[in-house]
């Protein structure tokens, strides 16, 4: 698949408490086809953890020179 299903857009980032939901959501964007992009970015609110998750969809503006 060239594109993203269901009109997603190629790089998306993710947000939520770090929990059971968030990760879910992350596994399903994996399951789709999208690949992690670096790693993931994590704050704390004063009540809990927040994590955020770029992914991209593979081939999505690849200009990487060699």
């Amino acid at each position: 698949m060239e594109t993203p299903p269901n009109g997603l857009p190629v790089y998306r980032v993710l947000t939520g408490p770090d929990d059971v939901a968030f990760c879910r959501r992350v596994s399903e964007a994996l399951a789709m086809g999208y690949r992690l992009h670096e790693g993931p970015s994590v704050t704390f609110d004063g009540d809990r953890v927040i994590v955020a998750q770029a992914v991209v969809w593979p081939g999505a503006g690849d200009t990487a020179a060699t």
